[in-house]
């Protein structure tokens, strides 16, 4: 991973030659999927790699075309400097963004505050990628295995002063926005180990929200004929899965029977040593079953859809610095890229649907063993940043956690399809250690300008 500065400068110049001499892959995208790691560092990603495969960058995403890094401080950062984290290993750790302003400026292409769901820092909304293409006649759609009112999801449907008013969220999410497909967690009938609850928990809605779900009376004008579009409405893993092909309703409300998480919460938690032990909730569905639901209702538009997939999970596992859990949530991840490519080659194609894989931010800052703060030979202090190691296919990989916060490390970019090599014209930095990179912000503006 560590290359010098002047090859990733030879590198970057290859790939924005080569953007320019493919003009077929330079049409407007028909679909935009945007996969969103909560959490999910270069490390993260290269734990499933080494846990699936015991070899390093060996990911689908690992080996789209397009590699690129980002940066992701919010409007209350200091920015980021690649010199300062060659000489200070503690300077990521400063002032690092949350999921709600990562997830605006992925969503808006502006910065915001901490804690800001689609609002600039005067607390005026934001317009942002949905609401362009909804406005140009597509189809949208949020998708996440943490509680679908949580700051990334929100980001792209509501606006809010702040993350943690979730029944507010939540209600302009299903009674007022016009997206056509909301699935993540947050059910206030079962718990994270899949028992149902004595009592409701209404921790993410209005008790009066979820009644009208249940009784098929929720929604708002979703197609712009002034009539209310109602939401079709499932919690169960058999209804997920059925919905992954054939006929699909034209809005979808999907809520996974968990309270939080997918799996990333079960119990057993205290004793793990390895991921999948102890074995997955069997009553939710994974994400890779969430996101194929999604794009079959999101595909009955024929002008197209935009779709934010959030592995959200990966971000809980690390605030917990859970090696095990990070790596499972990490893999149920990979599977739902998998899952999303062959969607592409089965039903759209490459021409016509532009993929683009990134995280808000990196949570835990994992490193590889024996990592930090040196002192040379010469008396420099210097940041060392060893890489993850391998124990073989199916067993942990070898690794250490320096935060149970988030960091200002750069997040991977990974881009294929229509239009993809435009990100790789847009990265005029190069860091030291991840190569060429660009802004979270640029990522927004870039898959704005199809919809504008």
């Amino acid at each position: 991973m560590k290359k010098s500065v002047k090859l990733f400068l030879i590198t970057l110049a290859v790939v924005a030659i080569s953007a320019c001499q493919s003009p077929s892959t330079q049409k407007t995208p028909k679909n935009v999927i945007l996969i969103i790691g909560d959490g999910t560092g270069f490390n993260q990603f290269q734990s499933a790699s080494l846990y699936l495969h015991g070899e390093a960058d060996k990911l689908v995403s690992q080996n789209f075309p397009i590699k690129l890094a980002a940066s992701t401080f919010s409007a209350d950062g200091d920015g980021y400097d690649p010199q300062m984290v060659l000489t200070d290993f503690e300077y990521l750790l400063n002032k690092p963004t949350d999921s709600a302003a990562s997830g605006t400026a992925l969503s808006t292409g502006v910065k915001t505050h901490n804690g800001f769901v689609g609002m600039d820092t005067l607390e005026q909304p934001l317009t942002n990628m949905f609401e362009l293409a909804e406005k140009a006649g597509k189809a949208t759609g949020v998708v996440t295995s943490v509680p679908f009112a949580h700051a990334t999801p929100a980001t792209f449907v509501a606006h809010n002063k702040s993350r943690g008013h979730y029944k507010e969220i939540a209600h302009e999410m299903i009674f007022q926005s016009a997206t056509d497909v909301i699935i993540g967690c947050g059910h206030p009938y079962y718990n994270d180990n899949g028992e149902k609850l004595p009592e409701p928990d209404f921790k993410y809605w209005n008790s009066e929200d979820w009644q009208l779900v249940q009784e098929g009376s929720a929604g708002a004008d979703a197609d712009g004929d002034g009539d209310v579009d109602p939401w079709v409405f499932i919690d169960t893993r058999e209804d997920f899965i059925r919905l992954a092909s054939g006929d699909a309703p034209d809005r979808l409300l999907g809520i996974a029977m968990a309270a939080s998480t997918l799996q990333a919460n079960r119990g057993g938690k205290e004793e793990q040593t390895e991921p999948f032990t102890p074995p997955l909730n069997d009553n939710v569905p994974a994400l890779s079953d969430i996101s194929l639901a999604a794009l079959n209702v999101l595909d009955n538009d024929p002008d197209g859809f935009y779709l934010m997939i959030e592995g959200g999970a990966i971000d809980w596992a690390c605030h917990a610095n859970h090696g095990p859990r990070l790596v499972e949530e990490a893999v149920d991840l990979e599977k739902a890229i998998k899952a999303v490519c062959e969607w592409v080659e089965k039903n759209s194609s490459w021409d016509e649907t532009l993929v683009v894989i990134t995280a808000d931010h990196e949570t835990g800052y994992l490193t590889g063993p024996e990592s930090g703060e040196k002192i040379t030979a010469s008396g420099e202090t210097r940041s060392v940043f060893t890489p993850l190691q391998s124990n073989g296919a199916g067993n942990m990989p070898e690794f250490e956690f320096h935060s149970g916060g988030h960091s200002n490390s750069l997040v991977p970019v990974f881009a294929k399809g229509a239009a993809a090599e435009g990100l790789a014209r847009m990265a005029q930095m190069v860091d030291s250690l991840r190569g060429p990179y660009i802004d979270n912000t640029d990522i927004a503006n870039y898959l704005k300008s199809f919809v504008k």
